[in-house]
């Protein structure tokens, strides 16, 4: 067990989490949710996210929610802030000692697809590593050849679009294609992912589902789509614009995952 483990079991106790959730840009308040909220902040945990984004939380929370103990990661930490594409690997170690079968992702994203605008949701159906980097680099055993057929969970997938119809909520589905950003794509980056046959793209996530897979947890993520991608609209694109538009999607997330939940 993770030295944060013990932190964690010594200050929110020791029964087991069903799931852990980690939150993107501009979706922290999914966390308000959480019944018997005992909230830890990531400085007192080896190895979790440090400085983090702006938009993004800085806590581990752990609370029930759907009738489940869980644990969500108010925010990640990108490739992008210091170069390392296992930035994530020791805070998803921990939840899988804490007990997490099951890693549910979300983030903000632009759309390559017409159908897909901005307030919407899109399941990730598949990803482009588009970065090439990978967070099971310098990983020595053979664990690290890691099956990724199906790594976004078809069970979860099916579960959340059948809730998503219950609750009149239009859920999409589609290919994320992760790049490693700061800077936002070009339009002719844009136009190349709409030809490499992505939905979607970001700067998250994929790095996150490998190391999911890796710790034998079920894999389900979903964006929330912020943005047309550059070229696609008129839209000023910034970071400012991701957190704001972010929200929409959020409202629909605060609805859409605590049934996800729990259906686990």
């Amino acid at each position: 067990m993770t030295k944060a483990a013990k932190i964690i079991q010594k200050i929110a106790g020791t029964e087991p989490i069903s799931a852990a959730i980690v939150l993107g840009s501009g979706l922290s308040a999914i966390g308000e949710l959480l019944g018997d909220k005992v909230a830890i902040p990531y400085s007192e945990l080896k190895g979790f996210p440090g400085g983090g984004v702006s938009g993004h939380g800085r806590d581990l929370l752990i609370g029930t929610m759907g009738g489940k103990r869980i644990a969500i990661l108010t925010g990640r930490e990108h490739y992008y802030e210091h170069g390392n594409a296992d930035a994530m690997r020791p805070a998803l170690e921990t939840m899988a000692a804490l007990g997490a079968e099951t890693l549910l992702l979300t983030n903000s994203a632009g759309s390559l697809d017409e159908r897909f605008r901005p307030g919407d949701l899109m399941l990730l159906s598949d990803h482009i590593n588009y970065a090439g980097m990978n967070p099971l680099i310098g990983e020595p055993t053979d664990r690290r050849f890691v099956n990724m057929v199906d790594c976004y969970n078809s069970e979860l997938r099916a579960k959340a679009k059948a809730i998503g119809a219950r609750l009149d909520i239009v859920v999409h589905e589609g290919i994320y294609l992760w790049y490693s950003g700061p800077s936002f794509e070009t339009v002719a980056e844009i136009q190349m992912a709409i030809r490499l046959g992505a939905n979607a793209v970001g700067m998250s996530t994929a790095p996150e589902v490998i190391l999911g897979r890796f710790l034998g947890m079920k894999v389900w993520a979903c964006s929330s789509i912020t943005n047309m991608g550059a070229g696609l609209s008129d839209e000023k694109i910034s970071h400012e614009h991701t957190k704001t538009m972010a929200v929409q999607g959020a409202d629909k997330l605060r609805k859409l995952i605590p049934a996800l939940v729990e259906e686990l």
